[in-house]
């Protein structure tokens, strides 16, 4: 086994819509990580489509390897360990990344990581931060998530609370397509909120007061289609900023509670939407009040990327020992009861 320090880990990611390579070194040093969006590609489809999706990480990721490795001069020969995601994603992209990173660690004779992909956005954090150690709460909130993780250490975590409909995310993606913004809506609507009046409909702030930590943000989605066909010349600025404060509030209020009824001093945020300037503002700002201090990775590594799958096959391969069989499936339901990984 190669020493903490000289580890050279190449991770693969193609859980959805973007293909990315890193690599690092040690369990920290991020060498490279390249990410290619197919955002371009999917706009027209008002979202990821999933065949169009698989088609790209095929032809992408066999040169984000080469490129890597030419730009960091390194041979194939060099990397200790090969990262990929299994799980949670979409079937196909999963299978793309997965078989290229099995294919190599058995070309290279290296031991190989199968990563879950809610591990990985938990790593970003690490990858920021290492200095916040757990014990913490996470909030890993994207397109496709909404789930907090209760953190005692790395390697150990408790479901807390998860969506129980459309991920917030997601949620954006659709108001934002009602709205005319096209896809992804998420920054767009960011942007147009810092521009309007969050006080000019009060949309619902569905579970808000439930005592799980649960979220759903269905009802107000559908909230939002019923008022744009009544008001259909309303700002969109004001929407934006409306919608916004609706799943800033939920978010905030789920997320330092839980923080609190865990006893944990450290809340981090992670994921795409933890990229949202409202967000940030909205728990930084709770969390002083509250006695929760409050983390984000950089914007780079919120979106989903190759580094965090790395972090994880690094951190799993050297602190715990373990490895993946070649014969890893991909797991598109994959949860975080499933981390265990036979040595």
């Amino acid at each position: 086994m190669s020493s903490k320090t000289d580890l050279l880990t190449l991770g693969i990611e193609t859980s959805c819509d973007e293909t990315s390579v890193a690599v690092i070194r040690g369990e920290y040093e991020v060498l490279i990580n390249s990410v290619y969006s197919q955002v371009d590609l999917h706009a027209k489809y008002g979202g990821v489509v999933p065949e169009v999706a698989s088609r790209n990480h095929v032809v992408k990721l066999p040169y984000l390897v080469q490129e890597a490795m030419q730009s960091l001069k390194l041979r194939l020969s060099e990397i200790s360990l090969v990262a990929a995601t299994y799980g949670p994603g979409l079937v196909g992209p999963l299978l793309v990344g997965l078989t290229h990173g099995k294919g190599l660690a058995y070309g290279l004779g290296i031991p190989f990581i199968g990563v879950n992909h809610l591990e990985g956005h938990v790593f970003a954090h690490r990858l920021t931060q290492p200095e916040v150690e757990p014990p913490f709460m996470a909030l890993v909130v994207s397109g496709g998530h909404t789930s907090l993780i209760d953190v005692p250490q790395y390697g150990t975590y408790q479901l807390v609370g998860m969506t129980v409909d459309d991920a917030a995310g997601e949620a954006l993606d659709k108001i934002g397509k009602m709205m005319g913004i096209g896809y992804p809506a998420g920054a767009e609507i960011d942007r147009l909120a810092t521009l309007g009046n969050p006080d000019t409909v009060r949309f619902p702030r569905p579970m808000i007061g439930s005592s799980s930590f649960d979220f759903s943000f269905s009802g107000l989605k559908t909230s939002v289609v019923y008022h744009l066909k009544k008001n259909p010349r309303e700002r969109p600025e004001d929407i934006a900023a409306s919608v916004l404060a609706s799943v800033v509030e939920i978010l905030t209020k789920k997320s330092i509670e839980a923080a609190r009824r865990f006893h944990r001093k450290h809340l981090i945020v992670t994921g795409g939407v933890a990229a949202n300037s409202h967000l940030r503002e909205a728990l930084t700002g709770a969390g002083k009040e509250r006695g929760v201090q409050v983390s984000f990775p950089t914007r780079s590594l919120c979106t989903d990327n190759a580094a965090m799958i790395a972090a994880v096959g690094a951190f799993r391969h050297q602190q715990l020992g373990q490895s993946h069989p070649l014969s890893l499936k991909p797991d598109p339901s994959l949860s975080l009861g499933a981390l265990a990984i036979e040595g």
